[in-house]
């Protein structure tokens, strides 16, 4: 739904499509696999870990996969899906009825209030009628370049009359949710792909699955350590935001190690057009109604994958010493900040996590 290939492993995946390769066993009977599938939240994601078997791994691997494609019908808010009611469907009944979603989306819907208080309401999950506008005239850019423009100002605040999220409304009893205004909608792009990787996760673990990454579109998820009796660190990289997208590790501007956490970034370099030579971004001040222009990218590392997802675009949106000040309110959250010049600052515990900033190893 939002930026991908934002980030990538050190370890360079092989391309499949739907199934497990590796083998070569590397420590205590375990050996390395990955497994890639594509379609689900629109992007690419990738599994790599250790197991004793291909058949193990692939079994673990596939439940994730029919996981996030369950997930990406839920918290869908372009595409009607038959049998279910999806965010989509809650958008679709604004201002007329209460819709019935299963616990999922009232889970993901009431996690994103709860955050949305705890940042000041810098990342709304209501402002979907002004991303709404958005994305409209950045697809239009985008397929006819020479007619690109900005939204006009007066449109944007109009549709921002529509962004109170007081008035999504959930009955956790009878798992309804109900936007209260016609023309309200949700848009959980700033969230739902981190929100469905802690799922897939949480129950991969549950299953027995206890060293593997999962890299949803460069919202990477890191579990336990790697099996390869080498390292005791996965090792992340961190892109260049003006190195090639497609081309992992081309330009990684530093490589951080962790066990346990989730990476996440927002940027400027991924989802974006051009208007009169001007990148405009996807990333939206919900007080300016306009791009956010303060950073290249923030990366933020801490353990849940949603959180660190909605805290990425969180910082990402706030000048710097505001951006800093949540930052390091929080527990156990952590960050990077690249400029517009090129310069990174970054927390403390961050740097020491960091292999170029901070001189730490993966060993």
């Amino acid at each position: 739904m939002r930026r991908w290939l934002v980030l990538f492993l050190t370890v360079v995946l092989m391309i499949t499509t739907g199934c497990a390769f590796g083998g070569k066993s590397v420590n205590g009977g375990y050996s390395k696999y990955s497994y890639e599938f594509t379609g689900a939240f629109d992007t690419v994601i990738q599994f790599m870990g250790y197991a004793q078997s291909e058949e193990e791994f692939e079994s673990l691997a596939k439940k994730g996969q029919a996981r996030f494609e369950e997930l990406h019908r839920l918290f869908d808010i372009y595409h009607d899906y038959e049998g279910i009611n999806n965010i989509k469907t809650i958008n679709d009944n604004a201002g007329i009825k209460a819709v019935q979603v299963k616990q999922e989306i009232i889970d993901l819907i009431q996690f994103s209030k709860e955050w949305y208080y705890k940042t000041d309401g810098v990342v709304n999950i209501a402002l979907g009628p002004v991303l709404s506008i958005w994305h409209t005239y950045r697809e239009e850019g985008k397929d006819n370049p020479e007619k690109a423009r900005v939204p006009d100002i007066n449109l944007l605040k109009e549709a921002a009359e529509k962004t109170d999220i007081n008035k999504v409304e959930v009955d956790t009893e009878n798992n309804t949710v109900f936007l209260k205004e016609k023309g309200m909608s949700l848009d959980v792009g700033a969230v739902a792909k981190g929100f469905a990787t802690e799922f897939v996760v949480e129950e991969l673990i549950e299953e027995g699955f206890t060293s593997f990454i999962v890299s949803s579109g460069g919202n990477i998820r890191a579990v336990g350590a790697p099996r390869d009796g080498v390292r005791s660190k996965w090792s992340i990289g961190i892109q260049d935001p003006d190195s090639n997208a497609l081309v992992p590790n081309s330009n990684n501007l530093d490589i951080v190690y962790v066990n346990d956490a989730s990476i996440v970034t927002s940027g400027d370099y991924q989802r974006y057009y051009v208007v009169d030579g001007k990148r405009i971004h996807h990333l939206i001040d919900p007080t300016t109604l306009m791009p956010a222009n303060h950073y290249r990218s923030v990366t933020i590392v801490t353990l849940d994958s949603g959180v660190a997802d909605f805290l990425s675009t969180a910082a990402f949106l706030l000048p710097y010493e505001k951006s800093r000040a949540l930052i390091e309110s929080l527990d156990g959250v952590e960050a990077l900040w690249i400029m517009p010049d090129g310069s990174m600052d970054a927390t403390e515990n961050m740097k020491k996590i960091l292999k170029n900033l901070g001189g730490a190893s993966g060993k």
